[in-house]
C-alpha cells in the first residue's frame, strides 16, 4: 500500500519459485519471485541481488510475521533512511538463561539491554548490499547470522533497534495460530 515502495521481491524454495502461487504474482506489478538459497541470510541475498540498483532503502521481512502495522514499519524507514540499520523488536521482559551443551545454566545475563528482534529489519541499500557480498568472502556467515543485522554488523554497520508492536509475533508453532487470530479479530489490540 505504500507508494514509495518501488520493488518487492520474495524469496520461495527454488520448487516454489519455478511455479509460484498466481494470486502472489498478480498481487501487484512489484511483485516478483527469486529462488532463495539453504540458509536466510542467502535468501536475502539472492533477493536483495534482485532489487534495482535504484532503491535507497530495503526492508527485509520473514513471512513467519504476518501482522505488521504501519506504525512498525514507518519506524523502521525511519531509521534506515537516517543511515543506520534498524531493527523492530521488543525490550526483553523475560529472564534469559546461557546453558551448556547438557542444558546446566552457566550465567544469567541481565535483561536490561536485552530486546527480542522482529521484522522487519530495514537498511540503507548500500549497507545491506556490502553486507551480503560480505556472504562471499566468509560462506560460514550464512550459518552464524541469525538475522540480517547480524550480516550487517559483520561488516561494521550501524544498527539500531527501534520499538516493533506485540501483534508482528512470529507464528511458527501451532500453538501461535490461536494468538494471531485473536490479533485478526481485534485490529487495535497490540500495534504499538
Amino acid at each position: 500500500a505504500r507508494p514509495d515502495v518501488t520493488a518487492v521481491r520474495v524469496a520461495l524454495s527454488s520448487v516454489d519459485a519455478a511455479d509460484p502461487p498466481v494470486w502472489l504474482t498478480e498481487l501487484d506489478r512489484r511483485v516478483e519471485v527469486v529462488a532463495g538459497g539453504a540458509t536466510r541470510a542467502e535468501s536475502v541475498a539472492r533477493a536483495v541481488g534482485a532489487l534495482p540498483d535504484t532503491v535507497d532503502v530495503i526492508l527485509v521481512h520473514d513471512a513467519a510475521r504476518p501482522l505488521l502495522t504501519d506504525a512498525v514499519i514507518e519506524r523502521v524507514v525511519e531509521a534506515a533512511v537516517d543511515g543506520v540499520g534498524a531493527v523492530a523488536g521488543r525490550p526483553a521482559t523475560d529472564t534469559f538463561k546461557r546453558v551448556d551443551e547438557a542444558g546446566f545454566i552457566r550465567s544469567t545475563p541481565p535483561r536490561d539491554g536485552l530486546w527480542h528482534a522482529q521484522t522487519p529489519q530495514g537498511f540503507p541499500a548500500a549497507l545491506l548490499r556490502r553486507a551480503v557480498a560480505a556472504l562471499d568472502d566468509d560462506p560460514s556467515l550464512a550459518e552464524r547470522a541469525t538475522d540480517d543485522a547480524a550480516l550487517v554488523e559483520s561488516v561494521g554497520g550501524r544498527v539500531r533497534m527501534v520499538l516493533g508492536a506485540a501483534r508482528n509475533l512470529k507464528v511458527t508453532h501451532p500453538n501461535d495460530v490461536p494468538l494471531a487470530r485473536w490479533y485478526l479479530e481485534h485490529p487495535s489490540e497490540g500495534a504499538d
